[in-house]
């Protein structure tokens, strides 16, 4: 993710200074160099980090540095030094960088850059190394010769919680380690499950590294600010209460209601009750969750639709009995305890507390619920 990303205004969004700016405040009391931050998908999380977050780091006087883990899952380390490296060169080499086409191991400024130490700024840009966490110190190593603090933002952290990616996970652990005054991250993720034993099991790269805390999800504020922008262009306005109404029916999820919203903007004529009919039929009857459905043995299916329809205890009597009705024989204890923890490994559920768990994604959950 480049930095050039994050520019240019999206009139739609729903800008939140104040979090970034008490986010960013958080570390400078420097009682700690990182911070975990889970929320479901499509909650906002990556659109206040790449448009909040981001920008006001930057203000701040910081190198930033942002990947999304999600769209690099099988190689995060080639994103996240993709990441750190762009960051690093100086923004007026970038297009000149770009236009190069034959491959180049090293590039030289000698400039006075801002923010940055004069002299002379090595980049080793070669992609080709198959050693990964050498070229992760490497890149590092230039980082220690500037000016600034560096603030790494890792999207979809859990993604280097895979067995795959111990190797480079430990190597970045042992980096940050001696940059803890020079670097900050901010570990972000859709897998609240996953990002707990990140950071929670001692058997992790990344075990106690970070608290882990809830993302503040969008509310009533959100809302408001968006009817409004939809009534500073619409023939049909209109009300708070009808689009808290959609809010809700769409399970409070920022993308869906951006949809909701499209859709009434395109077909205003038919009003609210049309476009949010034809949202929740669209985003609750996506294909991909009938391949996920496709792939859960019968027991996973049984509990998952359990817990979707409000079932708290998957142990106890009335538990299993109705959870034996589903399946069509005896449910045990043991039954219900592989399933849960099948869904656990899928990412499909959350734990969150003993015997409390939580479908990951809500749009899934109503899905379910839905095919009856």
């Amino acid at each position: 993710m480049k930095l050039d990303d994050t520019l240019g205004a999206d009139p739609w969004h729903f800008a939140r200074p104040d979090l970034a700016v008490a986010y960013l405040a958080a570390f400078d009391l420097r009682l700690s160099s990182a911070r975990g931050l889970f929320a479901r998908r499509r909650m906002g999380k990556t659109e206040f980090l790449r448009h909040d977050l981001f920008p006001a780091a930057r203000d701040r006087g910081y190198l930033v540095a942002y990947t999304n883990l999600w769209d690099d899952q099988d190689t995060p380390d080639t994103a996240l030094l993709a990441a750190l490296r762009d960051a690093l060169v100086p923004q007026g080499m970038k297009g000149m960088i770009a236009k190069l086409r034959s491959p180049i191991s090293k590039v030289k400024a000698a400039a006075k850059v801002p923010g940055i130490a004069e002299g002379s700024l090595e980049a080793d840009l070669t992609t080709g190394t198959s050693d990964k966490a050498l070229a992760l110190r490497d890149t590092l190593k230039v980082l220690d010769r500037q000016k600034k603090q560096l603030l790494l933002i890792i999207d979809e952290a859990q993604v280097l919680a895979r067995e795959s990616h111990a190797n480079f996970a430990h190597a970045l652990r042992a980096a940050l380690d001696i940059r803890k005054d020079s670097v900050k991250v901010i570990f972000a993720g859709s897998s609240e499950h996953t990002l707990r034993e990140m950071f929670a099991k001692s058997s992790e790269p990344f075990y106690n590294w970070a608290p882990l805390e809830p993302f503040p999800l969008l509310s009533e504020d959100f809302v408001a600010f968006t009817i409004d922008k939809l009534n500073s262009m619409a023939k049909h306005p209109l009300t708070f209460k009808q689009g808290m109404h959609a809010f809700e029916e769409l399970h409070r999820t920022p993308e869906f209601f951006k949809r909701f919203v499209e859709r009434y903007m395109l077909y205003q004529t038919l009003g609210a009750g049309s476009a949010l009919e034809h949202t929740k039929a669209s985003v609750f009857s996506d294909e991909h969750f009938a391949k996920q459905w496709d792939r859960m043995l019968p027991a996973d299916r049984a509990v998952i639709t359990m817990l979707a329809k409000g079932a708290s205890d998957m142990h106890s009597a009335a538990g299993l009995k109705q959870l034996g009705d589903m399946i069509g024989k005896t449910a045990t204890k043991n039954t219900s305890s592989q399933a849960l923890r099948r869904l656990q490994a899928a990412n499909a559920i959350a734990r969150l507390s003993i015997g409390e768990y939580r479908i990951e994604d809500e749009a899934f959950a109503e899905w379910i619920r839905r095919r009856g």
